[in-house]
Order: C-alpha cells, then sequence, then structure tokens
C-alpha cells in the first residue's frame, strides 16, 4: 500500500525496519498487560449498569490511564487520570523520536501545540478472548475521539486493521475515510478535521495468518498490537502516591500487580508506603 502524506495526515507503511520489529517484539515478551475493570468504587456503574472488564488487556507506558478512574479529557477532566508509568523503552524512544521529527517537519505549527512532545503510550492487543471455552473475537474498537492535545501517532504490529474516520452521529453512512493499517506501518493525525470533527474506530482485523503475538496472555491470542502516542501536559501528570487517597485505593490492586513484574511500579508503591501521612495528599485542584 502507498504512502498518503496530506496536511495534518501521514500514512506510512513499513515504516518500521524488520529489525527494530524484532526489537519491540522482545521487549513485549517482557510485558504483564491487565485486564481492567471499567468502574470502581470512586466510579461504580451508571444506574442499571452492571462491573464490566475492558474488551482487551492494555498496558500504559508513560502514564497510565486507568479506566475506573476516568480517560484524560480536558477541559472537564485533567487531574488525577494520568499516572505517572514507565518510560518508554530505549527502541520506542527512537521510534518517538523520529516521528516527532517528521510532525515538526510536516505538520503545519497551528496543529502543534508549543509543549507538545509524545509522553503517554497506550498499548492495546487485539484478538480474540476465551470466554466460557469458547474463543470470542474483541478485535475492534467503537467510534471516538482522542482528546489528548496536539498530534496522535499510531504503530501497528502484526494482521492489519481496517481503520475509519467517520462523521459525528452518522455511524451507518459511508466512512470519511478508511485506511488499512498494516504491520509496521505509521499513521499520525491532528488538526481540527482528522482529530476534533471526525470520529475515528477500528471495524475490524484480519485473521488470514493466525498469528499469536507476544507476550503471552493467558485466555487471549493477539494478532495484531498498536502502540497509540498522545501528549498530555506535563503538570497533570501525577505519582501514584499524590493520588488522592479514593483513587490510590481503587487502582492499588492494579499497580500492585504492575509492580510483580515492574521496578517502576514495585518504587511507586514503596514511595507510597514510606510517605509520612501528610505527605499522602495531593496536589489541590
Amino acid at each position: 500500500m502507498s504512502a498518503v502524506r496530506e496536511s495534518c495526515y501521514v500514512y506510512e507503511p513499513a515504516f518500521l525496519s524488520e529489525a527494530t520489529t524484532r526489537e519491540i517484539g522482545d521487549w513485549l515478551a517482557t510485558l504483564r498487560p491487565l485486564w481492567e475493570q471499567r468502574y470502581s468504587t470512586r466510579r461504580p456503574p451508571p444506574p442499571g449498569k452492571q462491573q464490566k472488564s475492558l474488551l482487551r488487556p492494555v498496558y500504559w507506558l508513560g502514564n497510565w490511564q486507568f479506566a475506573c478512574l476516568g480517560y484524560y479529557e480536558p477541559p472537564r477532566r485533567t487531574l488525577h487520570v494520568a499516572v505517572a508509568a514507565e518510560p518508554f523503552p530505549p527502541v520506542l524512544a527512537r521510534v518517538v523520536a523520529e516521528i516527532e521529527k517528521q510532525v515538526r517537519a510536516g505538520f503545519p505549527p497551528a496543529a502543534v501545540p508549543r509543549r507538545w512532545h509524545l509522553n503517554t503510550c497506550l498499548v492495546n492487543f487485539y484478538g480474540e478472548r476465551e470466554e466460557g471455552g469458547r474463543m470470542i473475537d474483541v478485535a475492534r474498537v467503537g467510534e471516538h475521539r482522542d482528546f489528548e492535545p496536539g498530534p496522535v501517532a499510531s504503530l501497528s504490529l502484526g494482521e492489519r486493521a481496517r481503520f475509519q474516520f467517520v462523521r459525528r452521529g452518522q455511524r451507518e453512512a459511508p466512512p470519511v475515510r478508511t485506511q488499512w493499517l498494516e504491520d509496521r506501518s505509521l499513521q499520525i493525525f491532528a488538526g481540527s478535521r482528522w482529530k476534533d470533527d471526525l470520529l475515528h474506530r477500528v471495524q475490524r482485523v484480519d485473521d488470514k495468518l493466525r498469528l499469536d503475538l507476544p507476550p503471552r496472555i493467558e485466555g487471549f491470542r493477539t494478532r495484531r498490537v498498536n502502540f497509540t502516542f498522545r501528549y498530555v501536559p506535563d503538570e497533570h501528570v501525577v505519582p501514584f502516591a499524590e493520588l488522592p487517597a479514593a483513587a490510590r485505593d481503587d487502582v492499588r490492586e492494579y499497580v500492585a500487580t504492575l509492580a510483580q513484574s515492574s521496578e517502576f511500579f514495585a518504587a511507586a508503591l514503596a514511595a507510597e508506603r514510606a510517605a509520612p501521612p501528610a505527605e499522602k495528599i495531593t496536589r489541590a485542584p
């Protein structure tokens, strides 16, 4: 598939070299993704709704947006939702530096906030999960938009995904753009049209190669891994120990699970335990 370069939109097939892809795969094999629950004590299910898990396991870098605390959505929700997380591994840090270079050279200045840099990454695992002895396909994402300011960059590994931009309230209408995101490809979008006015979705993911990508996840077969890089203003990223007490209680079990295989989160738990009670209060809103 050919490259696409337009104002505020880039698609570059085979952006990642095979060597870089192998290095990323080796790093992926070390992860222990989380199965997060949608709600918590602080944010209980709405009336008539029940607790449920996310469709897929996830992992975050830079800062972790736990579903039960609510996702980053300025201006109405910016505090205590972006929790400091592991830095990018060296291989992804190199890739991000190249992406940022492309953005600053090729995107309109008005679409790139002054302090913009890619400091958070959602690692999404697309595939099928075991439910009641059967494998259920969950390789899709419904219509949504990203609220983090500035350009969004997406790297794809594995089977190709059918990515679509659609108009709000017109989910059944023909999409504005359909782009197949292939293995090792890069997509970047920004600006009022692609990022703010239109919604986007992953309509489906091929399963022609029957891939089972790393890491090993019990009850799940991964056929595509996507890295979505965004920008959260640094002042809105908060260490775990500085979350409000109720928010810490909601995510402590997740952090403890992550700490079993992550030195960063083990240190985050230790910092909370070491802090005097007066220091466990948090930044004022």
